[in-house]
């Protein structure tokens, strides 16, 4: 018996136990959580790259993209990150009053933090994909939900339903902590694509 490297059955194997390998190594550069933006921005570069015509090995790369994109990702994070959390957290405050003026300014605020964690994605992936000074790719990061809806809309659902059936479905986050962030950033990854080819200058 022969078994052949380059079957596609072993490639797709292959293939799948390196998004287990490469959604674990995520996880555990998250930790520090000052460094969420670099390991955000390279999964993202590394899942960009592979989205395109499956070039280049993720988990190899995602080591060198992490030191590249370290310094530049943190601050692209630390401009977009905090106003997210203040944004969730008045949300909550105020939807815990029974007023509909509480009411809306707990709509508004919950509004403001998915528009700024649209922002914080792209902001991620333009560190990924380009060279950009931190205030282009921030100014680019908060124009780009509103100039994209439509994507925009794709892009957020995934965290989003990836949120919603954690909570509906406990069993969920398992799948979750082994594969799911790599596949929503493959996901994502052909968003960026999409958006970003449409952006750049001819």
């Amino acid at each position: 018996m022969r078994i052949d490297p380059e079957s596609r059955s072993l490639n797709g194997l292959s293939t799948f136990l390196a998004f287990v390998a490469l959604n674990v190594v995520y996880l555990v550069t998250c930790l520090p959580i000052v460094t969420v933006g670099a390991a955000t921005a390279s999964l993202y570069e590394v899942m960009i790259r592979f989205s395109d015509e499956e070039s280049g090995r993720p988990l190899r790369d995602y080591f060198p993209a992490f030191r590249a994109n370290f310094g530049r990702a943190t601050l692209v994070a630390l401009w977009l990150l905090p106003p997210i959390v203040v944004l969730a957290f008045a949300g909550i405050f105020w939807w815990s009053h029974p007023s509909p003026v509480a009411g809306a300014a707990s709509i508004v605020a919950f509004a403001g933090s998915v528009y700024l964690l649209a922002a914080f994605l792209y902001g991620m992936a333009q560190v990924a994909y380009f060279r950009n000074t931190i205030r282009r790719t921030v100014r680019n990061a908060l124009l780009l939900p509103a100039a994209e809806p439509v994507r925009t809309m794709g892009l957020v659902a995934i965290p989003v339903v990836a949120v919603c059936l954690s909570v509906l479905f406990p069993p969920f986050v398992f799948l979750l902590l082994t594969i799911g962030f790599a596949i929503g950033a493959y996901a994502s990854a052909l968003l960026f694509r999409s958006v970003f080819a449409r952006h750049q200058p001819e």
